[in-house]
């Protein structure tokens, strides 16, 4: 990080505290967009600037007036709110008239779901005849079939707030694909340096995931979609997203370093310097270095600068040569015909420890 940067911004903590917000009251605000970062220093990290904090001071309902945005309330105190008891607002809420905006699991590993204070006050002042008297009997059948909405709308509101955070496309397939499982990602993704971009573009888990390994996998387990039409549903945006991606830049296979931008030629590094045009790069082979091959006709500069020419070079039998994934069928297509052949799509694999990336 720069000096300059360092004098600009100012770290969460600080900002926190400039803004009268407590910890878990700031982490809400930069999730609803509330308080807006920046990345400093070309990693990982984000801090706020100072024009953004003075922003924020200047309303003439500071601090106030950001508390009562960022104010998060349990179930009781939900219902308290709308004058209802508990047992009401949470049927309400399983047939998703209310979204919660977070959870923790309490130390029975039971889920504990957080809806905005101020989202709950609207949602009485729009809809007072569900606050009263009987529920109408089509929300009565689907809470006697057992429906939950509350799981599928958190995710679809963290959904929505991942991409409104980018407008890089591989940044926002890779937030689709963090709500599908590895086999529901590896059926929608043929090519598997793809997979890799993706996981490594994927968004760090939410504030407030528990350590313990057992109540880390139960709500690691919310995270992810669970309805059929729900995995449908995020299967073909990911797919949708991945032909938006593809048609950008394609996902770096190893050894390449892809400049930045729309429509950016990929350079490929190799012991003897950058790919030159002509060259094809072969497919990875487990266990085996990977040499370039020069077409007919190129010249190779020597260590003295010299060029000189080189013999033709057939790619050896058998080793599969790299393809553009995006040419041929579309997504769309690919992944209708995959439904078609009846493969499970609620088997799970061992999860990979993820790393983190720059995201708000």
């Amino acid at each position: 990080m720069t000096v300059d940067e360092e004098a600009r911004t100012v770290a969460p903590g600080r900002a926190a505290q400039e803004l009268e917000l407590g910890r878990d009251e700031f982490r809400l605000a930069l999730q609803l967009g509330l308080v807006r970062t920046v990345p400093v220093g070309g990693g990982e990290r984000r801090r706020v600037e100072r024009r953004e904090l003075d922003r924020l001071r200047a309303a003439p309902d500071f601090p106030a007036g950001l508390r009562e945005r960022v104010r998060a309330v349990g179930t009781r105190e939900a219902a308290a709110l709308l004058g209802i008891t508990a047992d009401r607002f949470t049927r309400l809420a399983r047939t998703g008239h209310v979204s919660p905006v977070r959870f923790s699991l309490n130390r029975y590993r039971t889920v504990v779901w957080m809806y905005l204070a101020q989202e709950v006050v609207e949602f009485g002042l729009t809809c007072p005849a569900l606050l009263t008297g009987r529920l109408p009997l089509h929300l009565r059948e689907r809470l006697a079939a057992g429906e939950d909405q509350r799981a599928r709308n958190w995710r679809a509101r963290r959904l929505a707030l991942l991409l409104r955070a980018t407008e890089d496309p591989w940044v926002r397939a890779a937030a689709i694909a963090s709500l599908l499982d590895p086999v529901q990602v590896a059926e929608v993704v043929d090519d598997p340096y793809e997979r890799t971009h993706l996981d490594r573009l994927r968004p760090p888990p939410p504030p407030g995931m528990p350590v313990p390994p057992v109540a880390r996998e139960a709500a690691e387990r919310l995270t992810l979609a669970d309805d059929p039409d729900e995995i449908l549903w995020h299967r073909l945006s990911l797919a949708l997203a991945l032909d938006e991606a593809r048609a950008e830049r394609q996902a770096p296979h190893p050894g390449e370093t892809r400049a930045e931008g729309v429509g950016a030629r990929a350079s490929t590094m190799t012991p003897a310097g950058p790919l030159r045009a002509g060259r094809v790069p072969m497919a990875p082979v487990r266990g085996e270095a990977v040499p370039e091959v020069p077409v007919r006709g190129e010249a190779v500069t020597t260590a003295s600068g010299a060029a000189a020419p080189v013999a033709t070079v057939s790619a050896p039998a058998g080793r599969p040569v790299a393809i553009d994934r995006s040419v041929g069928r579309s997504a769309r297509a690919r992944l209708l015909e995959r439904f078609r052949r009846g493969r499970a799509a609620g088997a799970a694999r061992p999860r990979r420890r993820r790393r983190p990336t720059a995201w708000p």
